[in-house]
């Protein structure tokens, strides 16, 4: 019998099964409340739009298009729709800067093809996405904290990453309600990344995911609109805008996109060609026009939503958490991040939780290059009612109380 661990790549040392792909499958156990999954609440899903849009397609003149091989690039009708929000946020893009992936986690991917060889440095969030780690681990970079906070230098980073034998390629963040932690990004830490990245002469991976559901604040300018204005259009920047369809239309028809200068994106068409030729076409002509249709309407009523349960979930948590016990309130996004005193292990407690109080989260060390991070916990409240997160938070709670006095 072949055995196999002789023959593997040495990248897949650094391939790890995620923490949440599995945790999801807590949700067909009826008696788990999960605030786990970062999911959309499919019963928000414009499911009436999308039959419309599939019998449209089926059973007009674009049918054997639908069903045919298709353009790397992507659709032209619906990159021709991405570049109109993109010159709505001040962006000059063009179809031609414009790539289709299979939902913005193959971006991260390709991104990761494109820009790593072994032991290349990457600047990334303390915490920071599971899904990117996951993407990047594959070409085994090494990882630094990305701390816009303090006042690390360019040549700071470029110094440790020489220590290490590497050298810096990207830095990658989600600058609206980042996943994990719900943060985003001041004015002045954008323009403060963007000098880093100038300094070190590196592109800036934007994980914009979550950008279109804001429930209140001030509207931030994307690092790439910046990065425009700063360098006189997009041919001449270094930042790389991920977007997704996954947050607002559908995650399961898996269409996400980059926004990029044309030399970029024609290295990642042939990384498209050689992985899968093309996203699916006829996903990606429902999503052109259930997007021209009511993109708008829908974006207002999830962020209404979700608006709403962010808001039963902060004063849930005042009203059960004890004390010791902090988060922030995210401006956006789905989650909410807590941090607990240093000797809590959310994953044994995690453990504890799904056995006794039967509610599921993620622990924090998942959202850590370096596996630290141990005493926070990522709370999701995009798919759970007002009432469900009540009970839910209570018991939580409720067993966070019992563990800090069993310590004392």
């Amino acid at each position: 019998m072949l055995d196999w661990e002789k023959i593997y790549a040495t990248r897949t040392k650094r391939m790890g099964a995620s923490e949440i792909r599995e945790l999801l499958k807590l949700l067909e156990q009826p008696d788990i409340i999960s605030f786990a999954g970062g999911i959309p609440d499919p019963a928000l899903f414009p499911s009436e739009d999308f039959q419309e849009a599939y019998n449209d397609i089926l059973s007009g003149p674009e049918a054997g298009q639908a069903l045919q091989y298709s353009v790397s690039e992507g659709y032209p009708r619906l990159r021709e729709w991405i570049v109109q929000r993109m010159r709505a946020r001040g962006i000059n893009a063009d179809i031609g800067n414009i790539f289709i992936t299979s939902g913005s986690q193959q971006g991260l991917d390709y991104l990761g093809k494109l820009l790593l060889s072994p032991g290349d440095t990457a600047l990334v969030t303390w915490p920071t996405y599971l899904g990117a780690l996951q993407a990047f681990n594959a070409y085994e970079p090494r990882y630094d904290k990305l701390d816009l906070s303090r006042n690390a230098s360019p040549e700071d980073y470029a110094a440790a990453a020489r220590d290490a034998g590497s050298r810096v390629k990207f830095a990658y963040l989600s600058a609206d309600f980042a996943n994990p932690s719900g943060e985003s990004l001041t004015p002045m830490e954008r323009e403060k990344l963007l000098d880093i990245a100038e300094a070190l002469d590196i592109a800036v991976i934007e994980d914009a995911a979550y950008r279109a559901l804001r429930y209140d604040g001030e509207r931030q300018k994307t690092l790439l609109t910046m990065d425009c204005e700063r360098n006189g259009g997009i041919e001449n920047t270094r930042t790389l805008y991920c977007g997704s369809f996954s947050k607002t239309l559908s995650p399961g028809l898996r269409v996400g996109w980059i926004c990029a200068a044309t030399p970029v994106i024609k290295r990642l068409v042939l990384a498209k060609q050689a992985a899968d030729l093309h996203s699916p076409t006829i996903n990606q002509m429902a999503i052109a026009r259930v997007a021209e249709k009511s993109f708008n309407e829908q974006a207002e009523k999830i962020t209404r939503v979700y608006g709403s349960r962010r808001d039963a979930m902060l004063d849930a948590l005042a009203k059960h958490m004890p004390a010791g016990v902090h988060w922030h309130k995210p401006e956006g996004g789905m989650f909410i991040w807590l941090t607990m005193p240093e000797h809590i292990d959310s994953a044994a407690l995690l453990a504890l939780s799904l056995k006794t109080a039967k509610v599921a989260f993620v622990p924090g060390n998942a959202f850590y290059a370096d596996g630290s991070g141990g005493n926070h916990m990522r709370l999701s409240f995009s798919c759970s009612s007002p009432e469900v997160i009540e009970e839910g938070i209570g018991r939580l709670g409720a067993l966070l109380a019992e563990q800090l006095a069993a310590a004392a």
